[in-house]
Formats: C-alpha cells, structure tokens, sequence
C-alpha cells in the first residue's frame, strides 16, 4: 500500500512539473482574473511531517472580469504513532470578480473573492463543516517589467457547524521580485487561509519561474509562527497552466 502510494504522489508530482498549473502555492492572491474564454489549471502538492497534499482548481473566465473554480484537494494524513490514511476533499467553490487591473507604475488593481466548501470526502482533509469565506485583495506593480509586485488581502472565513469562533479573520502580504528574465522571488505572511480554517500566523518563501505568459512553475518553504494550531514546517511545489481551447471554440 505505502509503495502504491509513493508511485501515486511521484507521478503527480511530475504531472504537476512538466504539464499543469500554480497562483498557488501563494496564500496570499493577486487582482488578476483568467482571461475572457480562457481555462486556467492550478495544481500544487504541500509535504509537510504530518500530511503530503495534491491540489487542484480549474478555473474559466466567462469574460475580462470574472473568474469561476471549482477545486479539491487528496493526499494522506498521519500522525506519530498511526499509519497513512488517504483522504480527499470537494468541492471547493470560488468567484473571484476583478473591480481594476493593476498595471505598472500605475493605481493598485482591486478585486473580491467569494467562495464556499462542504464537508465532502473521507478523512482528515474534511472540513468539520459547510464554509463560506470571502476577501479584498489590492495588488500594486512597480517598473515596466512587473519588477516588485506587492499584494494585500484581507477577508474572513465562517465554519457553520464549528461549536466555538466559527468566524475567523484572514489577511495576507505578500510580495513577488523579478530577478532574471522570468525568474522571480516570492514571499508574504499570512493568517488564516481562505481554504482551510484555523491556519494562524504563517510565513512562506521560494520562487515562482514564467515559463511563458501561459505556463509557471513554483516552489515554496514555509512554517508557522503562532496560533493555537501552529502549522509545521512544510514545502510545496506547483504549476500553471492557461489554456485557449475555450476561445479556439467561437
């Protein structure tokens, strides 16, 4: 069973490298949408001691402003003194509706987010219940080349069935640098994650690569700083992929 699932992660994980699509691993989000008739792919896997994660959203955009996904995520769980246990997650639902893009040199771009989960699926990755969140995001681009791109969230997450403080406050910061060609640093702090409830204060850092304007690749490092379930040290590795089939198909 544990070599079946190694061999499962590893072809992932190169399906991940070598064909698909990641905005994530970034927590935090950018005010930037798909495109009009495009289909975008994000995938990323997140190891950590505990859980080794594969995540997918496939997204469309239905015109120059919105963005429809639908996603989930599987993978294992497992703690010290217990055995790997496959579990998966979905649906997970999101809109994201672009107010203005940002453009270099120029006034930040603004755009909301609005999504849901339900506690669909088998496992440790199950929500303990239904969930909405929603959050603002401001996106500022220095230099003629998308040289520093910084990003700002700020939103909220509410578990309808959690029995204390189903409501939680999420914000983000993040930045992205240009260093060569399309080489970039990225980096930001967190608290909470729109996906899943109770992540505290976090922090994570790596680079995201623009292989071209349709496919990227990311990797990232990160650990918890504080919170009453502080998130250990974890890597992620993802990829993006924009597709025009959609707009092929006028």
């Amino acid at each position: 069973m544990k070599k079946q699932l190694y061999i499962f992660l590893l072809i992932g994980f190169l399906s991940v490298i070598f064909e698909s699509g990641a905005v994530r691993p970034f927590i935090t989000d950018d005010a930037r949408v798909v495109g009009y008739r495009l289909g975008q792919w994000e995938s990323w896997l997140r190891f950590d001691q505990h859980s080794g994660q594969y995540w997918h959203m496939l997204a469309y955009g239905p015109n120059d402003r919105l963005e429809l996904t639908l996603g989930g995520v599987f993978g294992y769980q497992h703690e010290a003194d217990q055995k790997r246990a496959l579990s998966y997650a979905l649906p997970l639902i999101q809109t994201k509706y672009l107010i203005r893009a940002y453009q270099p040199n120029k006034a930040p771009g603004i755009g909301i987010v609005a999504g849901t989960f339900v506690p669909g699926g088998r496992g440790a990755f199950v929500p303990e219940g239904y969930g909405a969140f929603g959050f603002l995001m401001i996106s500022q681009c220095f230099g003629e080349q998308e040289n520093v791109l910084l990003h700002a969230n700020l939103g909220g997450g509410y578990l309808f069935d959690q029995a204390t403080s189903p409501f939680a406050l999420t914000w983000g910061i993040g930045t992205q640098i240009k260093t060569y060609k399309g080489f970039h640093l990225v980096g930001e702090v967190f608290s909470g994650d729109p996906y899943v409830p109770g992540v505290g204060l976090s922090y994570q850092a790596g680079f995201r690569h623009f292989i071209s304007d349709d496919i990227q690749i990311d990797a990232t490092f990160g650990s918890g700083i504080t919170g009453a379930e502080r998130l250990p040290v974890w890597f992620s590795a993802g990829a993006r992929f924009v597709t025009h089939w959609f707009d092929k198909k006028k």
